[in-house]
């Protein structure tokens, strides 16, 4: 099945427009989820907005928007006064800076979508920029539905991909984590080479494709069972042990590692022993 857009707008660098789509790049359709039920009789749950001054329901056309600006005092916003902050331009993305493609912070993405050129002409332009762009990110503002979005885009695969970002203001600092003054400035050589060779160990070109929702699928299975009326028996679960001595737990590592590989060489070599054994008592019978 063909993607389908689920918002055409402009790509504008400087003076040049180029007509695009936007195709969401992620899906949440794998995650399981839940509706609230009465324990008693497994009725779905109603949400209603209730006013518990007036004590009674209030219907969706007598609701309006409240800023709190102190505890338990508020000022009515009206759509009139958010007009007044609306962007005046809609449905672009105008980028307008450039930068080296590792500069963006990982912290501040949000969600990622794809553009893609709509129409051929805005194709020939689209192939244009995004050859220009390569290495490279460019950064800007996308104003949609009444709101501004802080966005990044860069190429990817045939197309370009779209970041909306979270703003500088959003990202929380480390100030506040006071179990971060706990950690000591300097640390052992030792244990630092020695913690280096344990990750060495586990590196390898990373493909997050190996990588599975194995929760997505516990809680799936667990689901499955209850439909046909069976139990589930989940696997014990080991907690990990706390870490005393820290050169002790690094030196098991390695070990267990080495330990990991060398039964399974070992392994293949007497099932290779065993067929060569038994190949000849084959032949005599």
């Amino acid at each position: 099945m063909a993607a389908r857009a689920t918002w055409k707008g402009f790509l504008k660098v400087s003076l040049v427009n180029i007509p695009i789509k936007v195709f969401p790049a992620t899906e949440s359709s794998g995650t399981i989820s839940f509706n609230q039920l009465h324990g008693e009789c497994q009725s779905r749950i109603q949400q209603k907005r209730w006013c518990p001054t007036c004590n009674k329901e209030v219907a969706n056309t007598e609701l309006v928007k409240g800023y709190e600006f102190e505890k338990g005092r508020y000022v009515v916003m009206s759509e009139e006064d958010i007009e007044k902050v609306r962007p005046s331009s809609t449905r672009v993305i105008d980028l307008v800076q450039f930068d080296d493609a590792s500069a963006l912070d990982p912290m501040y993405v949000d969600r990622t979508y794809y553009l893609a050129p709509d129409g051929q002409v805005a194709a020939d332009a689209f192939a244009v920029f995004k050859e220009g762009m390569k290495e490279k990110i460019g950064v800007g503002k996308l104003a949609l539905y009444g709101r501004e979005y802080l966005v990044a885009v860069k190429p990817h695969d045939k197309g370009l991909v779209m970041y909306t970002l979270h703003h500088a203001a959003e990202i929380r600092g480390t100030e506040g984590i006071e179990e971060l003054a706990t950690i000591p400035t300097k640390v052992k050589p030792q244990e630092v080479q020695l913690a280096k060779q344990v990750i060495a160990t586990f590196e390898k070109k990373l493909d997050l494709n190996e990588y599975r929702d194995e929760y997505r699928e516990g809680l799936q299975r667990i689901i499955d069972a209850k439909v046909a009326g069976e139990e589930f028996v989940a696997p014990a679960v080991e907690m990990p042990t706390k870490v005393v001595n820290l050169m002790e737990a690094l030196k098991k590592s390695l070990d267990t590692v080495s330990a990991n590989k060398k039964p399974a060489a070992k392994a293949d070599l007497k099932v290779v022993k065993k067929a060569s054994r038994a190949e000849p008592k084959r032949r005599r019978a």
